[in-house]
């Protein structure tokens, strides 16, 4: 490393110096909260035995999901191998609770990519929302941010269900903290006290010491592969909450008639249980990373968000490249400095779900984990690679830093 980039990364540790040490603040009371949950319902080696057929009566599925529900403040929970993506988990809470005729609300703007196609905003997918019969409305943002007013003047007599996405996905509005989340949901139930409030919690699992059910709302998704997954789940996700609703996506989930009952899973429960476990620590280490790359991609000159040296609360950073180029340069490096998969060049190309070109670097040991450190973002302008995770910070660093030697060498600023 050449004496600019040593500076560039003694500039980046003195800026983002605070906010790690609140992050560790963050980290300890949620590990302690993990491991109380852990203890007070008794896990033992027998909960990670696997389970074939049905899966009636599964003791490793129904003790995580009994830490879950400690955990996450929820009256009950599906946590299951067989959800796909979190799009999986968040689709099943929408397809269980809309009905033909009733309407859906987006709180904070366009939800995220996959969801568009999911609700049929973009696309035209076999069997999605407004194919269904679902009425749509969307809150647009109000500089960069959500709007109070207007989510109150869009809630109705006629409004069953709010959605409001946590991460800012592949915007650059600010993820919204629990405080934020509390405002939105106490405007909507003032509105409309029977309108459910469901929260996209995807990248915000254990990133400040609550969670959004502690904020009122009424129903959570992600996925088993972010946060939560702690970088040992295999896959999966996870929907909680009030156990009416639950109930009802569980039905959805699996057929009528058979709902949470069922569901085997052949192989072994421990990585979920250890994933869980290990999941405040491992996202601290991914939030440290994230706010790292902002931190060096700020001092090199390139518009950032969120800004660093303020507490975040997902593991997202955006960093606007300017060009396509940039974008691949900046993924390449991500690539080239991953333990999986290192001499693969990304390159943009269509993925399912998403209407514009993706590249995505992501050398995971688990695919498509964006707890582990991935890169990617649609190539279109102004060309936003959105940097997340990191199961460790040290490797991030690595890797954050040939990101910048790659495109200073490429400007000749080297």
């Amino acid at each position: 490393m050449n004496d600019k980039l040593k500076k560039v990364q003694q500039e980046a540790f003195e800026l983002c110096a605070p906010v790690f040490h609140e992050m560790k603040e963050i980290s300890l009371y949620n590990m302690e909260k993990v491991l109380s949950a852990f203890r007070n319902h008794h896990l033992s080696a027998y909960h990670f035995a696997p389970s074939n057929g049905y899966g009636y009566g599964d003791p490793g599925r129904e003790k995580l999901e009994e830490i879950w529900c400690d955990i996450f403040h929820g009256e009950a929970a599906l946590v299951r191998p067989q959800f796909v993506s979190g799009t999986h988990a968040l689709a099943t809470v929408l397809i269980a609770l809309l009905k033909p005729g009733d309407t859906m609300i987006s709180a904070v703007g366009a939800p995220y990519d996959t969801m568009q196609s999911v609700i049929g905003i973009t696309g035209n997918a076999p069997g999605n929302l407004i194919e269904r019969g679902i009425h749509y409305k969307e809150v647009p943002l109000k500089g960069n941010t959500y709007d109070l007013e207007a989510i109150e003047a869009a809630v109705d007599e006629n409004t069953k269900l709010v959605e409001i996405q946590r991460s800012r996905g592949y915007m650059l509005r600010d993820s919204l903290f629990p405080e934020d989340i509390k405002k939105i949901v106490d405007t909507v139930k003032k509105k409309n006290p029977d309108t459910i409030c469901f929260v996209d919690n995807c990248y915000g699992e254990f990133t400040c010491k609550e969670e959004p059910l502690e904020s009122g709302a009424d129903i959570i998704a992600g996925s088993l592969i972010k946060n939560a997954g702690g970088g040992l789940a295999p896959t999966g996700g996870y929907i909680c909450g009030k156990a009416d609703l639950v109930e009802l996506c569980a039905h959805t989930w699996t057929a009528p008639g058979l709902g949470a009952e069922m569901g085997s899973y052949a192989a072994s429960y421990r990585p979920f249980f250890e994933g869980l476990f290990m999941a405040p620590h491992v996202t601290r280490q991914a939030m440290m990373s994230a706010e790292f790359c902002a931190a060096v991609f700020k001092i090199i000159g390139f518009d950032v968000t969120p800004e660093p040296g303020h507490v975040r609360t997902d593991l997202i950073t955006a960093v606007t490249l300017g060009s396509e180029e940039n974008m691949c340069r900046f993924g390449e490096a991500i690539q080239s400095r991953s333990p999986v998969d290192s001499d693969v060049t990304p390159i943009p190309g269509a993925m399912p779900g998403y209407t514009d070109p993706i590249i995505m670097a992501a050398g995971t040991f688990v695919q498509g984990s964006t707890v582990e450190m991935s890169a990617d973002g649609p190539v279109r302008p102004p060309y936003i690679m959105y940097f997340q995770g990191g199961l460790v910070f040290e490797h991030a660093l690595l890797a954050i830093m040939g990101a910048a030697k790659n495109i200073l060498q490429s400007e000749n600023k080297l």
